[in-house]
């Protein structure tokens, strides 16, 4: 793993074609709360920083920082298909077909969700809160690039990526009543409910016919990994953003 970035191995023959990561909270240069690799605007940390740590992460992966496309997010269902790099307002999932535009998702605890259909040349990238999660954003997104390009989810490749974990995400009755019994148990000791936001994404892309083959799920979590990651819980709220990226060379 560069220090900068984590690349999924489930991706690994797809070196050639694909930029595809999702970034570390190391090798940055803002500090305090936002130590070191913040990737966000959206907080206090110096706007000169959040460029040059773009840039950085940028340069580690081969493009460069206007390719991005990103947009702020809601936690919602709602998917854009992107044309072009640039920053749109309220979408939680982004589609496009389009070589060189390098889709990119904001992270500290919410699920990644990066889709890869290499037949129809097309990428999906989903940012997947317990809200978007519930509102089946991941399947929305794979829905959308079918409408769009023509994408089988049988061609497709996916990654669920870093976020807080099963063990770590510990929730009420009024977001665990929202969850499938597969996706959640209860602790009686702690009297709470915990969330598997991880298997509930990755299984809305199996239901739609994605293979298990050709799905990987990451093996670490946000709040547990603070040391390597930015975790909006574990840190109270204070903290910087992670990008999970894809875009096609």
């Amino acid at each position: 793993m560069n220090h900068l970035h984590y690349r999924p191995s489930i991706f690994s023959h797809f070196d050639k074609e694909l930029h595809l990561a999702e970034s570390t909270r190391l090798g940055g240069v803002s500090t305090g709360h936002y130590k070191s690799l913040n990737l966000s605007f959206n907080n206090t940390d110096d706007t000169e920083n959040v460029v040059e740590n773009r840039k950085r992460l940028a340069k580690s992966l081969g493009f460069n920082v206007d390719q991005l496309a990103s947009t702020h997010q809601v936690h919602g269902d709602r998917v854009l298909r992107i044309h072009q790099p640039g920053h749109w307002q309220g979408y939680d999932g982004l589609i496009t077909n389009k070589k060189g535009v390098i889709l990119a998702i904001s992270i500290a605890d919410c699920t990644p969700v990066l889709i890869y259909d290499p037949v129809q040349r097309a990428i999906g990238a989903v940012h997947a809160g317990w809200k978007g999660t519930v509102a089946k954003i991941a399947a929305q997104a794979l829905l959308a690039m079918r409408d769009a390009f023509g994408t089988k989810p049988s061609d497709c490749w996916a990654y669920i990526g870093s976020c807080i974990g099963a063990k770590d995400f510990e929730v009420d009755a009024d977001v665990a009543d929202h969850f499938d019994e597969k996706y959640k148990s209860w602790d009686h000791e702690k009297k709470k409910f915990f969330v598997d936001l991880k298997t509930s994404n990755l299984d809305q892309l199996t239901r739609l016919g994605v293979p298990d083959n050709q799905m990987a799920i990451s093996p670490h979590s946000t709040y547990r990994c603070t040391d390597r990651y930015f975790s909006h819980r574990a840190e109270q709220g204070k903290t910087g953003r992670m990008l999970a990226v894809i875009g096609m060379k």
